[in-house]
């Protein structure tokens, strides 16, 4: 299993050095989403099968990260409006130093909305077969990996709701359909 370990000097990047998620996410056919496990606040263990039939948006992340730290405020902002469409927003933390570290960023950030999400022992990183965060993936209601973006990105605007909206929201119920 990999952990990240981090170091308390960041890079200055602020979300005016990122580019917009819309231009950056990789489209990708649907396929069945990794099994990824971590843990809430509390401790209690989950996946994220606690959350099917929502759209998902999988943040991998850390405190010491830079690129992480300049992104993750771009989720807070856009968390109400997709849970509107029943799209979620799952930050997970790879913080060694879990909850803790995690409550206190959240403090200095002012983020109120994102829940506390830890994966210390990095086996959310293995799962996505990645070395590297930030890592972000767009699951569908029905459990489908449609996207991915590897490094960090601007998710707040208008072209990236869409994006996420048209990937990860409900599809139609079929009522619009003309009998046969």
């Amino acid at each position: 299993m990999s952990a990240f370990r981090g170091n308390s000097a960041q890079a200055q990047i602020s979300i005016a050095d990122l580019p917009d998620a819309a231009s950056a996410i990789q489209q990708i056919a649907p396929s069945p989403a990794p099994d990824l496990k971590f843990t809430d606040a509390t401790g209690k263990q989950l996946s994220l099968a606690n959350y099917h039939g929502n759209g998902l948006v999988v943040n991998i992340w850390a405190t010491w990260c830079g690129p992480c730290v300049a992104e993750l405020p771009t989720f807070a902002a856009i968390s109400q409006s997709l849970a509107k469409s029943k799209i979620l927003i799952l930050p997970i933390s790879v913080d060694l130093d879990g909850n803790k570290t995690v409550l206190e960023f959240y403090r200095s950030h002012g983020i109120t909305n994102l829940p506390v999400l830890l994966d210390p022992d990095g086996s959310v990183t293995d799962a996505l077969n990645t070395n590297g965060i930030p890592v972000s993936i767009i699951i569908n209601p029905q459990g489908q990996l449609v996207g991915r973006l590897d490094g960090s990105a601007n998710w707040d605007s208008p072209s990236t709701l869409a994006l996420i909206r048209q990937l990860a929201g409900p599809k139609n119920d079929g009522s619009d359909v003309q009998p046969a």
